[in-house]
């Protein structure tokens, strides 16, 4: 399958997870005929995920093979559906071609000038600051995202993928299982390289490739050294050292409450958003957007409406004094960062972190300790619950209560509450009548209604 008009009827073994979900929404708004099955669809039983994408046309199914027939011409599965799985037995048995996910989007890619977003931070919120920017100055781009953005959401849509009359199509490039190699973009974007899901040298060999699979500009993170060593033209780069000599500085930053301010080679930017490492998304998507003849100055307009995306630092609200932000950090950078950003709006941060997955939390452990204790200030608390398992073979050898032991004996605040269900009750004494509830996790799909539940009590 090397061309997206090679096929039309396509089912999505896995449909609700975000990275299916975005292509199938995509692939639906071109004129496709899409259907889906999760393992999340129960009978007579809402789902927000199936609820909007029966909106936009796509067909939901139990996952029991019902929607897969001779008539199905590709299968597509995301990396987590095994095998073993019914849907992925019958497929085969009807000798219907089966692609992973990243296959799809590497196809889709080909069919229209692609800005490719690659780094181990801040994908999913500088593809929405990209996409915002094109929109606003009418290139009527259409985008795949990791994360819903909210402008997007609020049209009553799951708000991760968007389908626009222009030629500019914006995509995350993903480095966790290797597929971002696959992709070759007109214009590639490195944010980033940090110890994530690989070791550092088998991320850098990953990331060279895709450098040298974009077709035109390749525009790197000067603030990060790691992603520096892949520069291929400074001029082209973007930076918050005034001496770097990359072609897009950052300075004067501020933060006031979840507003930041700063300007981009002298024009100011004020953004409704928290964190330095958002200064460096934006610089991202102002170095990307430069190449399509668009000014900063119509880069600082478009992003003073910026919404934000969903869960990545989204404000929940403020109630007796206290902040809830929920945020989709996962890996021991993004986890600092976000700590790190919610820390000026208030004297006190109590995170919460669910890790996800056995084997990346034993990978990790040691920097999951490192970054979150250096972050924490001396009234700043982490709090952790047990490891969300998402089923398959995984050994569970490893509990976040070794974390949080590893974070008590560098003399930080720490604590262990092992169900998630009980945090709010244990964690109420800590709280002030001025400070940050920061909830931070990924994978669980239970977590929204976690977050909301929490808030709402």
């Amino acid at each position: 399958m090397k061309d997206i008009s090679q096929f039309n009827k396509v089912f999505f073994i896995g449909i609700a997870g975000t990275g299916m979900s975005a292509i199938a929404q995509y692939l639906a708004g071109v004129g496709k005929a899409v259907s889906g099955s999760d393992r999340y669809f129960a009978p007579d039983s809402y789902n927000d995920a199936k609820f909007k994408l029966e909106k936009a046309g796509i067909n939901c199914f139990l996952q029991n093979g019902e929607g897969i027939t001779a008539d199905t011409e590709l299968v597509i599965v995301s990396t987590a559906v095994e095998d073993s799985v019914y849907e992925v037995q019958k497929a085969k048995e009807l000798n219907i071609p089966i692609i992973k996910r990243s296959e799809l989007l590497a196809i889709i890619a080909k069919s229209k000038r692609t800005i490719a977003v690659g780094g181990t931070s801040g994908k999913s919120t500088t593809c929405a600051m990209i996409f915002d920017i094109l929109q606003y100055a009418g290139l009527q781009p259409s985008i795949i995202s990791g994360a819903g953005l909210i402008s997007i959401i609020n049209e009553g849509k799951i708000g991760n993928a968007k389908v626009g009359a222009g030629e500019w199509l914006i995509i995350e490039a993903d480095e966790s299982d290797g597929s971002i190699i696959q992709y070759f973009p007109e214009i590639g974007l490195l944010l980033n390289i940090d110890k994530d899901h690989q070791e550092i040298d088998e991320l850098i060999g990953i990331f060279n490739t895709f450098k040298n699979n974009t077709q035109s500009v390749f525009i790197v993170n000067e603030c990060n050294k790691l992603a520096r060593n892949l520069s291929e033209n400074i001029t082209n780069d973007f930076s918050l050292d005034e001496n770097s000599g990359a072609g897009f500085i950052a300075t004067d930053f501020q933060q006031q409450g979840f507003n930041i301010k700063f300007y981009i080679n002298g024009t100011q930017f004020s953004v409704e958003t928290v964190g330095r490492h958002n200064v460096e998304n934006i610089l991202a998507a102002v170095a990307v957007v430069h190449h399509l003849q668009i000014s900063i100055e119509t880069c600082a307009k478009a992003l003073k409406n910026y919404k934000g995306i969903y869960r990545r630092h989204q404000v929940l609200g403020h109630k007796n004094g206290v902040w809830v932000v929920d945020d989709y950090a996962h890996n021991p950078v993004k986890c600092a960062a976000s700590i790190a950003a919610c820390q000026p709006v208030a004297p006190k941060v109590i995170a919460w972190f669910q890790p996800h997955g056995y084997g990346p939390t034993r990978f990790l452990r040691h920097d999951f300790v490192k970054e979150i204790a250096s972050v924490l200030r001396e009234e700043d608390e982490i709090w952790m619950s047990e490891i969300f398992y998402a089923g398959g073979t995984a050994v569970k050898d490893i509990s976040s209560k070794e974390l949080i032991d590893d974070i008590k004996i560098l003399g930080k605040k720490a604590y262990f509450e092992e169900d998630k269900n009980s945090f709010l009750e244990a964690v109420r004494p800590h709280l002030t009548d001025n400070c940050v509830l920061l909830l931070m996790g990924a994978r669980d799909p239970g977590l929204e209604k976690f977050t909301q539940d929490l808030y709402n009590k």
